[in-house]
Order: C-alpha cells, then sequence, then structure tokens
C-alpha cells in the first residue's frame, strides 16, 4: 500500500473558521452587555463565559484534533456514540440534570455546566459515518441498513425529544437523513421515514399545544404580537431597524431586554440591527464559504468515514444557521436553536471547534 501523504493546511478552511469565531465573539460581546449587567451586575459575564467554557476548550481540542489522524475516531465510533448517549441520559438524573428555560438540556456540577446534546451532534455525525462507511453495501437492505440506522439516530432524538428541544431534535434529523442519502440510501426508504417524521410532527402537536401556537404565529405573526407572536415581532423590528449598514456596534435597542434570548437564538436578529444588512450579509457569506469547503473536501475524499463526516459536519452547521436565521426573518417557525459559532454556549461553540479540527485533519489526508 502507498504510504499516505498530508498536504498542507488548507488555510482558507482554518482562516474562516477562525474569522467566524471571532466574528461570534465580537457580536456576542454587544447582543449580552445589557442583560449580562441586568442579572449579574457585570457587562462582560457572557463574554467571560464563552471564553472560559467555550473557546479555550475549543482551541485546543481544534488542534489536538487537527493533528490526529481521523481515523483514530473511525475505529473508536461506537465508543464515542455510548458516551454521547450516557450524556444524553445523565440529564435526566436528579441532582445531575439541571432545568433552564424548562428544558432539562443540561448537566450541572457545581459551577460546571454541560449541554450533552450539542456534544451528541458530533457523536451522531462520527458514529453515522462509520457505520455508513462499513456497511456500504448494504445501506439499501431493510434489515441490514435502515433498521440499525433510525435506531441508533432514533434513541439520540427521542432523548433529545424528551428534554424537550424540538429544535435540536430537528437538526438531529437533518444531519441523520442527510447523510443517509449521501451513503446511498434507497430513496423509497428515504421518503418513508419522511412520512412517518410527518405523522409524528402531527402527534407532537396534538399532545402539545404550544407547539400549534408557534406554528400558527409563523402563519400570521401579527395574529398575537404581546403574546406568543411577540418573539418573531420583536425580530423582524430588530432586523428592519438595522436598514443596510446598522445602528453601529453596541447601539441596538432591542437588546435592553425587548427582544427574548439576544444572546442566545435571537442574536441574528442583534446582529442585523446593528451591523445592518451588508455585514450581515457577509457572516451569511462567510457560513456558505465554510459548507462549501466542507463538500469539497468530501468530494475529494476517497475514504468513505472521511466523505460522510465533512457532509455531515457541513450539513450540522448549514442546517443549524438556516433553522436559527429563517426563524429570525419569518421564514421558518421558531424553534430555539442557537446561531452556530456566534450564539451564547460554551459547549456548542467547543463541540464545533472539534469538528472542526477533525474537519481540517481530513482535508490534510
Amino acid at each position: 500500500m502507498p504510504l499516505e501523504r498530508e498536504k498542507k493546511i488548507d488555510y482558507s478552511l482554518v482562516a474562516t473558521i477562525f474569522i467566524l469565531v471571532f466574528f461570534g465573539l465580537i457580536v456576542l460581546t454587544s447582543a449580552s452587555s445589557a442583560i449580562g449587567f441586568a442579572e449579574f451586575s457585570d457587562s462582560y459575564y457572557f463574554l467571560k463565559h464563552q471564553l472560559l467554557f467555550g473557546l479555550l476548550p475549543g482551541l485546543i481540542l481544534f488542534f489536538i484534533l487537527s493533528k490526529l489522524n481521523y481515523k483514530l475516531w473511525f475505529k473508536n465510533a461506537k465508543y464515542i456514540y455510548f458516551f454521547a448517549l450516557v450524556l444524553l441520559v445523565l440529564v435526566f438524573v436528579p441532582g445531575i440534570g439541571a432545568i433552564y428555560n424548562n428544558a432539562r438540556s443540561w448537566i450541572k456540577l457545581g459551577n460546571f455546566t454541560l449541554q450533552p446534546s450539542e456534544i451528541a451532534k458530533l457523536a451522531l455525525i462520527i458514529y453515522l459515518a462509520a457505520f455508513f462507511s462499513l456497511k456500504a453495501d448494504k445501506i439499501k437492505n431493510f434489515k441490514e441498513g435502515v433498521i440499525p440506522f433510525v435506531t441508533t439516530s432514533g434513541i439520540f432524538a427521542l432523548l433529545i425529544l424528551l428534554q424537550p428541544d424540538m429544535g435540536t431534535m430537528f437538526i438531529f434529523v437533518i444531519v441523520a437523513l442527510g447523510m443517509f442519502f449521501a451513503a446511498g440510501a434507497n430513496l423509497k426508504h428515504i421518503f418513508s421515514l419522511l412520512a412517518l417524521g410527518g405523522i409524528a410532527f402531527l402527534i407532537l402537536i396534538k399532545t402539545a399545544p404550544y407547539r400549534l401556537q408557534r406554528l400558527i404565529v409563523f402563519l400570521n405573526p401579527e395574529a398575537d404580537p404581546l403574546g406568543i407572536g411577540y418573539h418573531i415581532s420583536q425580530a423582524l423590528l430588530a432586523i428592519g431597524s438595522g436598514g443596510l449598514f446598522g445602528l453601529g456596534l453596541g447601539h441596538s435597542r432591542q437588546k435592553f431586554q425587548y427582544l427574548p434570548e439576544v444572546a442566545g437564538d435571537s442574536i441574528f436578529a442583534v446582529m442585523a440591527e446593528e451591523l445592518g444588512f451588508v455585514l450581515s450579509a457577509f457572516f451569511v457569506l462567510l457560513l456558505l464559504f465554510f459548507v462549501f469547503k466542507s463538500l469539497r473536501i468530501a468530494k475529494s475524499s476517497s475514504d468513505g468515514f472521511a466523505r460522510l463526516f465533512a457532509i455531515g459536519i457541513a450539513l450540522w452547521i448549514g442546517g443549524q444557521a438556516i433553522i436559527n436565521i429563517g426563524a429570525m426573518v419569518g421564514v421558518l417557525p421558531l424553534t430555539g436553536v442557537p446561531l452556530p459559532f456566534i450564539s451564547f454556549g460554551g459547549t456548542a461553540l467547543m463541540s464545533v471547534l472539534a469538528g472542526c479540527g477533525i474537519l481540517v485533519n481530513i482535508s490534510r489526508r
């Protein structure tokens, strides 16, 4: 066998990643200043937390994983899957799991918090990339391809739904089905799964009326502007106020406790208000370039695991960004999904940088 040779580092990919991270820290600093001072008497509370629990461990993982041969994750995919599964179960254990905003999505040990669903996104991509590359000739087989895929992905999705976090569950579904399609699945199986998913969605709406209310508000944002429609109304007001060039960094009005979740899933609205359409569009183009680079790496990879992993990363970052930004501009229902690289969340930033580290290593091989 010929020796594996490393190529030069893809500097355009690495530069894009770090521009997105730096851009995100600037936006988060401004967007979270008012709520940080109001809740913690510290305008830089959210930035400090993001630096300490997100950027620092994320950078360490990025540089380590960019050096380690990606085939290590292929060999240990099952263990990574079960590690993430244990973390997802721990959120339901009294004394360990913590509840924020009516969702049991965190593990809390003293002052340290961890969001297992963010780690599980990366774990699922690794596991499915390994599974599909090993079962490449059996993907279309219902017993050996479809059932194991639905079972392993469905367990993760169910645990996320029980938290409950329907927005994150949609990300899992997008990533899983996208990778299933890229692996060469039978279209009949994919459409059957989509039909079953549609039925499940109707059941979820029936069992939780607030989901139906969100759908109604999406179809008619003016139906209840002071109630369930308040969030999207304020988001649209913020984006519209920004115009072409924005009000200026730090000059958002909506972040002063008018717009909910300014440091989380609403941060794009604050970005658009302060920086305007031009810089917001620049950010979107950066995300699109990252997705393009990921898909290009997938196309040039002869290794099945590497190809599917790169596709999974593109689906994760691209899909999550579309859902978040789409909700803020009113073309998709609100789901509470954070914006990659930008929204507050240490575990989210750490996991994204870890995934990017593996992607960089794949691009060199």
